[in-house]
């Protein structure tokens, strides 16, 4: 899609005099400042700051010119997280500023994008490991001196395959356990072994004492690797980490390629990279938000849940459940739903969702979702005949077969599910038949 979200900077972000001012251009209020402080690890936020904006420059699939893409940073209480993807959206980087990492105040919560332009990398590329780094998110000038003078205001374009990125990553992320964690030194010898560049294999990796052990197939409890030169934006970071963790989806053998999480942790700071199952897949079209999207109530609850939702560093869904009224699988539907509007991010660490606001409505979910546009169509057209679990759908001229699985996820006769086996979410016919028996299911109650 070629519509874009656009932000408005008062000035470019700088660095100068041991102070980062980092530009803002939306939150509870236009232009707010929403952190002062220092960080308390100057180098090592540094060094994470520049791996998170590296990755939003980065085209890893069919590398190109540089992708000229901002970072997103919230503010939450306690802590500040940074967040980016790469220029093919197959790379889902985030460094969180921890309460070890802050000395100073979160003023106000609010999530706003970040301009990191090149002087401010050249910047943060001389920060020693003496030097303080002061940052302030939003302060009020109207210019801002650089090292090489002085900046203006400035436009920056954001994809909506960013926003559907960031619906779909946290989906994903809600199914993931931790499957591996290691020392600092056995992690950057094991990353150092990787293939570099624009590695395009798939590889697993299992526990092997106090490392990892390379593997070509899939076994129980093994992390899918797609693309281990994905990693590069960890190596900076490698000197500041005390361990490695990785985070993954239970797999068996023979499973499909599946994303995973990469993530460094300093004690003030964790770098994390999420991978996609393969090098060329975006996050913005694996389809795993359609399901939850896909119920009737999901609207209603998304509005509710949005009332509710405040800037503690984590979200949690029971009490969620409770203030709402509703079961906790409505819940996750509805966060799926305000997902779709950027407004929540999942932590592996915490294992729990987090807060943020863009600019971006949470009912743009079906204008940014083809297939459940196309699922909703179909019902309204009469297409779906059921029988039993089992649907006939009629669409353009043509006759497909959806079947229910044991496992509930549905078969399609379609050249979509022929093609993807269902790893990208379902196919147009397969939602509609789901929508169809949950409405069934409802009229009954």
């Amino acid at each position: 899609m070629n519509a874009v979200q656009t932000y408005r900077y008062l000035a470019s972000s700088a660095l100068g005099q041991g102070s980062l001012a980092l530009q803002t251009s939306g939150g509870p209020t236009p232009n707010p400042r929403f952190f002062s402080g220092f960080l308390t690890t100057a180098q090592a936020a540094a060094v994470g700051l520049l791996a998170v904006a590296e990755v939003a420059r980065t085209r890893y699939h069919r590398p190109v010119s540089p992708a000229s893409l901002d970072p997103v940073v919230t503010g939450s209480r306690d802590r500040l997280r940074f967040e980016s993807f790469s220029g093919c959206c197959g790379v889902y980087a985030r460094l969180d500023a921890l309460p070890a990492g802050l000395d100073g105040d979160v003023v106000e919560h609010g999530t706003t994008n970040v301009d990191v332009n090149t002087p401010l990398r050249a910047a943060l590329a001389r920060v020693g490991g003496l030097d303080p780094l002061h940052l302030s998110v939003g302060p009020d000038d109207l210019t801002v001196s650089t090292m090489d003078g002085e900046v203006v205001e400035k436009k920056v374009p954001l994809p909506v395959r960013w926003l559907r990125g960031f619906a779909e990553v946290q989906v994903l992320a809600a199914r993931f356990e931790p499957r591996a964690e290691l020392p600092a030194a056995e992690a950057t010898a094991f990353l150092r072994r990787l293939p570099r560049g624009n590695d395009r294999s798939v590889l697993w990796v299992v526990p092997a004492g106090r490392s990892l052990r390379l593997t070509s197939r899939p076994v129980a409890g093994a992390v899918c690797l797609a693309g281990a030169g994905r990693l590069a934006a960890l190596h900076p970071m490698l000197r500041f980490a005390k361990t490695l963790r990785v985070y993954g989806p239970t797999v068996a053998a023979g499973s499909a390629a599946v994303p995973s999480v990469w993530e460094l942790d300093t004690g003030a700071l964790r770098l994390s990279l999420t991978l996609s199952p393969e090098p060329y897949r975006g996050f913005s079209g694996e389809g795993a938000a359609l399901t939850a999207l896909a119920g009737d109530d999901v609207v209603d609850d998304a509005d509710l849940i949005s009332a509710l939702l405040s800037w503690d560093p984590t979200i949690d869904t029971d009490r969620l459940a409770a203030q709402a009224g509703i079961d906790v699988v409505r819940v996750r539907g509805a966060l799926a739903q305000l997902g779709t509007a950027g407004r929540v991010g999942y932590d592996v660490a915490e294992a729990a969702y987090f807060h943020r606001v863009m600019p971006y409505d949470a009912g743009r979910a079906e204008r940014d979702n083809p297939r459940l546009v196309g699922a909703r169509a179909l019902l309204d057209a009469g297409a779906v005949q059921l029988d039993g679990t089992s649907a006939t759908v009629r669409s353009d001229d043509q006759v497909y077969r959806v079947r229910r699985l044991p496992d509930g996820g549905f078969t399609c006769t379609c050249p979509w599910w022929a093609k993807h086996r269902g790893q990208r979410g379902p196919c147009r016919h397969a939602l509609a038949t789901r929508m169809l028996l949950t409405e069934r299911v409802e009229e009954r109650v």
